[in-house]
């Protein structure tokens, strides 16, 4: 029993002796060794881009028997422009998305069919040693440009108009950020106001705003989640979803606003693209039977068009 003892004594001795030997050796390896440096991004400080897309579609009938539209034109515009910051600790996220769309035709006239304006902009400063979790505060800016109807017998009741109604979120929290694509913000205190300018819609008592107000504030939970990806060859998708609930007033009824567009790439200026948006927002309560329920809002287009990626640029201020 003792000779079996002291031979795994000395074996185990052999073996670290013989382990030692190969860290040293792989230290003095990698301390002598020419190392090559890696592309270094971490110095620009600033990175800037974006995207256009212009979308044209126009049909004409003569003596169709079938009938129709004698003429109809549909022109949507899409612009993107995005400026990033980024040093040590620090990060700065700024986005603006500008959509417009117009129908006309000869039976119903002119027609908005898309009009937005979304200004995001997010301050995190890193708390963990991977740079995946930081402590943000987010401002957010939403509205429109121009007049917005409904149609019943094809006559027009203003329903919308620029700041009419706006949107101004104002929250602070924490933002996760797996990969460079994806960013989750989770916020427990949040400031929504709606706003109305137009003093004819202010006396409608729409958006949540009683009658003769201009606005309304309110205090909840808010979480958003962006991404943007190249999902396939020559297929890249840009999507965000809003989530807010407020503490007030029937917290269980979580309003959603979310954003998708897909851009399919055909050649090196052309490209077939696809937008959803779905909005679901308990204060407006325009749909049912008597027009007093919330409803889900949705808005789909598809066209194919001129689509021009305007050129990631890094800057380096000091």
């Amino acid at each position: 029993m003792k000779q079996k003892l002291v031979l795994i004594i000395i074996l185990f001795n052999v073996f670290s002796a013989h382990s030692q030997e190969i860290v040293v050796n792989k230290l003095r390896s990698e301390t002598s060794r020419t190392i090559k440096k890696e592309a270094d991004t971490t110095h620009w400080n600033w990175k800037r881009g974006g995207l256009l897309s212009l979308n044209l579609a126009q049909g004409s009938l003569s003596n169709w028997a079938a009938g129709g539209d004698n003429f109809s034109l549909t022109v949507n515009g899409y612009f993107n422009y995005f400026f990033f910051y980024k040093k040590d600790r620090h990060s700065w996220d700024n986005n603006l998305d500008i959509n417009l769309g117009y129908v006309q035709s000869t039976s119903l006239g002119g027609r908005k069919n898309d009009d937005r304006f979304d200004y995001l902009s997010k301050y995190g400063y890193k708390m963990d040693s991977v740079g995946k979790w930081y402590l943000s505060s987010l401002f957010n800016f939403r509205s429109q440009f121009f007049n917005g109807f409904t149609y019943s017998n094809n006559v027009g009741s203003l329903a919308s108009s620029f700041l009419s109604p706006a949107y101004l979120i104002l929250s602070v929290g924490f933002d996760y950020k797996p990969t460079q694509n994806l960013s989750i913000f989770l916020s427990p205190l949040t400031s929504r106001s709606t706003f109305i300018t137009n003093n004819e819609l202010a006396a409608k008592g729409i958006y949540g705003i009683p009658a003769g107000h201009h606005s309304i504030n309110e205090i909840g939970t808010f979480a958003t989640v962006n991404y943007n990806n190249s999902i396939a060859k020559n297929i890249n998708y840009k999507g965000r979803m809003d989530l807010f609930s407020n503490y007030q007033s029937h917290p269980e009824n979580i309003d959603i606003f979310m954003t998708n567009l897909f851009s399919f790439k055909i050649n090196r200026f052309f490209s077939a693209t696809y937008s959803l948006d779905l909005i679901y927002d308990d204060n407006i309560r325009l749909f049912g039977p008597n027009k007093t329920s919330p409803g889900l809002q949705t808005k789909s287009l598809i066209g194919i068009g001129f689509l021009k990626p305007l050129n990631v640029r890094k800057l380096k201020y000091s």
